[in-house]
């Protein structure tokens, strides 16, 4: 992807201090974008300013909370792409506090959207979706056909988020699509907990030299290096050929949770993690096996994962050795 086209574009990011909005940052600002990220930077939702070490003067930070009708009316306007990333992703927390759940996923999303139409209508909108949506499968590969069973407040809320997007596309016209992403990993992940990836705690365990908990084990699961995701959100920015409709990213080949345990510890040089089953809570909104069917976007912008689960683990254990200070 040559991404020629954000060359002296100006490009919005909510979630901008976060895991995935920052690396975006980062690649907007080598391809000659002029950046804008915002970020409420409330502790639970994985906004860190360190993401944007090295390149926080290259660009420019709002903290501001997207649940800020008046300030989204401000910063929609003059922008040319608007990657739409802020949310609440913890699924636990969804069931703990549905209300905040539902502000920030469904509610904000609207006037987000209620924002570019009335101030900034020729804007594109690319929304990050969520595998979530689907529940629990029917069938292996999920493709976009499947039906839609939401396990949890935080899917249903993202399901509404995602379409409101295409309806302002088809309605009226604010060129909007969503990715529904899979399990995204790579620096600068939340790694102090699990309110974002369970990935992030076993990253944060190994290192630290500790055992890490896998749930189950024998579940299958997909994963997109976070480059590889970056790659999607330009695209999609990119193809007019996706507006008004929603797509799957994943990855071809699935790996079951225990191989994913045994990989990390092979690749980190050593390491121990110990097999539980589901805590009760848990449990009752585990989907079982997923992983996704992306031929869709493949065919509409040409979308293929370049690195391998091995090499982003690698260069993931890398990144949090020399800056596990930052995130813990």
């Amino acid at each position: 992807m040559k991404g020629s086209s954000f060359s002296g574009k100006c490009a919005l990011i909510t979630g901008g201090c976060g895991f995935i909005g920052s690396n975006l940052a980062r690649r907007l600002l080598d391809l000659g974008a002029k950046v804008t990220v915002v970020d409420s930077l409330i502790p639970e939702y994985g906004g860190n300013l360190f993401n944007l070490d090295g390149i926080r003067e290259k660009l420019s930070v709002n903290i501001s909370d997207v649940r800020d009708e008046h300030s989204m009316k401000f910063l929609v306007r003059g922008q040319d792409v608007l990657f739409n990333l802020a949310g609440q992703t913890s699924h636990v927390d969804s069931m703990s506090n549905p209300q905040a759940d539902l502000e920030i996923n469904c509610r904000a999303q609207l006037s987000i959207l209620e924002a570019c139409r009335h101030f900034n209508p020729g804007i594109k909108v690319v929304f990050a979706s969520t595998r979530q949506i689907y529940g629990k499968p029917d069938y292996l590969p999920v493709d976009e056909k499947h039906p839609i069973r939401p396990v949890d407040v935080n899917g249903i809320n993202k399901m509404a988020g995602e379409w409101y997007h295409i309806l302002y596309s088809t309605v009226y016209g604010v060129r909007a699509c969503a990715l529904r992403l899979t399990n995204t990993y790579g620096p600068r992940m939340r790694i102090k907990d699990a309110r974002q990836t369970f990935l992030g705690i076993w990253i944060r365990c190994i290192i630290e030299g500790r055992p890490f908990e896998v749930w189950g084990g024998e579940q299958l699961r997909d994963f997109n290096y976070v480059d590889d995701c970056v790659d999607a959100l330009l695209l999609a920015a990119e193809h007019k050929e996706v507006n008004g409709d929603v797509f799957n990213l994943g990855e071809r080949n699935p790996v079951s949770l225990r191989a994913l345990a045994d990989l990390l510890v092979l690749v980190n040089g050593g390491g121990n993690y110990t097999v539980h089953d589901f805590p009760s809570e848990r449990k009752k909104i585990d989907i079982g096996n997923y992983y996704s069917d992306a031929s869709r976007f493949h065919a509409a912008v040409g979308w293929i994962p370049r690195v391998s689960l091995t090499d982003g683990l690698v260069q993931t254990l890398s990144y949090y050795r020399q800056y596990l200070s930052q995130y813990v």
